[in-house]
């Protein structure tokens, strides 16, 4: 069974609202999950995991949180060469720049991304429901 690590930052509860649709899309496709906040992930354990789903909002002038969510996944991003990831996360205004930049340095570090970004404009509404649904899936089948 393959294992698969949802880590997110939430301030709102809007992220960590994906984070539970991408882990029970994953855990109903026949992956085990484990769901952590970026504080309790232990990047040690990086190698237990055979895919990533990360999820972080749009904070400041479009990047990622700063004090928890972006030094885990800059002690992670080695981790993740060759390694299915997917990325995810809600925002509240601008066009997604932070998400878009955040694909190409994964991308830039070997991360597969296994489906496009998703993004929610606050709470994720039915069509970015589905695409979280969408991103667990393909990270159990990758």
């Amino acid at each position: 069974m393959k294992k698969i690590a949802v880590i997110y930052w939430s301030g709102t509860g809007n992220t960590e609202a994906m984070a539970d649709l991408v882990a029970a899309a994953a855990t109903n496709a026949g992956a085990a999950v484990d769901k952590f906040t970026a504080a309790e992930f232990q990047v040690s354990s990086a190698a237990d995991y055979a895919g990533f789903a990360l999820g972080c909002p749009a904070m400041g002038a479009e990047q990622l949180e700063e004090t928890e969510f972006e030094p885990m996944y800059q002690e992670l991003r080695s981790a993740l060469n060759s390694k299915p990831v997917g990325l995810f996360g809600s925002y509240g205004w601008g066009d997604g720049e932070w998400i878009r930049t955040w694909a190409e340095d994964a991308e830039n570090a070997g991360a597969r991304l296994v489906v496009e970004p998703v993004m929610a404009n606050g709470s994720p509404d039915g069509d970015a429901e589905a695409a979280c649904a969408a991103l667990g899936t393909a990270l159990a089948n990758a």
